[in-house]
């Protein structure tokens, strides 16, 4: 016979069985006692929910999240054209869905750094997914007189987006440690090229089921919302660094200035964000425009006709997204085996693999442009190639951060670092090359070839950021050991020894 943490007697408990519980282990073989009384039924369903509670299905949850959060961002690139031909708007306008996406989501993300440090993870995870999943499922109804209201319900869900990409990684990272949290964080950030390659499969399958773009945004808030009952019911939460010492506790941080002014001084940390605001403009670039860009180039070619009928082509959306979701497998795995070989050779070798993969990625998304005007195959060998090897940073990325920041610290950096990389990343490079674009059609005559050529032109922007990019990951190598160390001394220092236990 065993007993559970409510003190109640479990049914087929064996005497040689332990029982869990998130605050401990309960010792076997107990003897009855008076005190002990049998389980009713609401105690014995909060008991089975404890035993489900298993960080493997924690991870598993979280990242299936993850999923769904880029999946439901890159649904609406799936059928950009579609949108386009719908509300009438140009290249830039198409962009500007994506930069106030981003704006809505950066803004949002240090507040929820601040709240993710400080009080119930879980509720705000589980809030968040709920609440856009409902203004996503509410713009499938915005009529083509209200662009403007279309593009205002894209940042409502970003803000929801917002307190799911912040917040989850600290779960992680205070479920595991060392190599278990990243090969987990792996695992989690595999999500964002999967899910964004679902975003456009989803998006342009169910278009094409159902003969209306509309229906592409009516999928995944239902998923959503059963991710959010996941959450609350199997999701433990708990203490933050549980999983860098085991007697300890570490004291909360005292205020978010101080937290903020330690992330400032914290050099790896500040060129790893730079480098991750790299990324981000690259690949937010790339997720919105290069369907379209692809689109032209056939047009060009004349294997396709120009879009005019009301629902257009999902073929290069299909193909891009199937490209994305395989070539974020690859650099994940890639990405995390490679970091484990080379920690044997050095102790650099997070930093230096993120600014190997992105220099290599520069040269082929280079030669996407140089291609694309006379073999689409030739384009798609490219985007294959440079997407792996920008991939295998994002996992890499985030276990730095885990390195050099306390615990008690996480929530704001992941939050911050968020903030930086959407700031001076993707919150306006889908804009700022859908307006560069436009202005080159402006100069010359409107055509179907400088149609091509002018968004070509302006994505050529995207490999020297990525270069740059790959310069700011070099210099995370110089000073990511000495703040690693500074960051091991720093929380040695914050521990406590736990409160004396009173026997009874």
């Amino acid at each position: 016979m065993c007993v559970d943490s409510d003190g109640c007697e479990i049914e087929g408990c064996s005497s040689s069985d332990e029982v869990r519980t998130l605050s401990g282990r309960m010792s076997p073989g107990m003897k009855s006692s008076p005190d002990l009384h049998s389980c009713k039924p609401g105690q014995k369903f909060r008991s089975a929910l404890r035993r489900c509670r298993s960080p493997a299905a924690a991870a598993g949850i979280l990242t299936f999240g993850n999923v769904l959060n880029y999946m439901d961002r890159y649904t609406v690139a799936g059928v950009l054209l579609d949108i386009q031909q719908h509300y009438g708007v140009t290249d830039s306008g198409a962009g500007l869905l994506q930069t106030v996406f981003i704006c809505s989501f950066m803004v949002a993300a240090p507040i929820f750094g601040y709240l993710g440090d400080r009080f119930n993870r879980k509720v705000i995870l589980s809030c968040g997914i709920f609440f856009w999943s409902i203004v996503t499922l509410m713009s499938s109804f915005i009529s083509k007189e209200y662009y403007w209201l279309f593009v205002l319900s894209r940042g409502l869900v970003g803000i929801g987006e917002s307190s799911y990409s912040s917040i989850s990684p600290t779960i992680i990272g205070d479920l595991y440690t060392n190599n278990s949290r990243t090969m987990m964080l792996s695992v989690f950030y595999l999500a964002i090229p999967l899910g964004s390659g679902l975003g456009y499969i989803l998006g342009s399958g169910a278009k094409d089921a159902a003969e209306d773009w509309h229906w592409a945004l009516r999928v995944s808030p239902f998923l959503g919302i059963i991710v959010s009952a996941l959450i609350m019911l199997f999701v433990p939460e708990p203490k933050r660094g549980s999983a860098d010492q085991m007697e300890g506790r570490i004291k909360a941080s005292p205020s978010w200035i101080s937290d903020m002014k330690a992330l400032a001084k914290n050099r790896s940390y500040v060129f790893s964000s730079l480098a991750s605001a790299a990324v981000s403009f690259a690949t937010g670039a790339f997720g919105m425009l290069i369907p379209i860009y692809l689109y032209r180039a056939q047009v060009v070619q004349k294997t396709v006709e120009p879009c005019t009928k009301k629902v257009c082509s999902s073929k290069d959306s299909l193909i891009f997204g199937a490209i994305t979701c395989v070539t974020g497998l690859l650099g994940v795995v890639i990405g995390a085996a490679t970091t484990h070989f080379c920690r044997k050779k050095t102790e650099r070798a997070d930093p230096l693999v993120c600014a190997v993969s992105m220099l290599g990625s520069a040269i082929f998304i280079c030669l996407i442009f140089v291609v694309a005007k006379s073999s689409i195959i030739g384009a798609y060998v490219c985007i294959f190639i440079g997407e792996t090897l920008l991939f295998l940073n994002w996992a890499i990325t985030a276990d730095i951060l885990m390195f050099v920041v306390i615990p008690t610290r996480r929530a704001t950096a992941v939050a911050f670092q968020s903030f930086i990389s959407h700031l001076l990343g993707d919150a306006g490079s889908s804009y700022l090359i859908g307006l560069i674009s436009d202005e080159i059609q402006k100069s010359y005559a409107s055509s179907e070839i400088w149609k091509f050529l002018s968004l070509g032109y302006a994505l050529m922007l995207c490999p020297f950021i990525i270069v740059l990019g790959g310069m700011f990951f070099l210099a995370t190598a110089l000073f990511f050991l000495d703040d690693r160390e500074k960051a091991e001394k720093l929380k040695k220092l914050m521990l406590q020894p736990p409160p004396s236990s009173v026997k009874v």
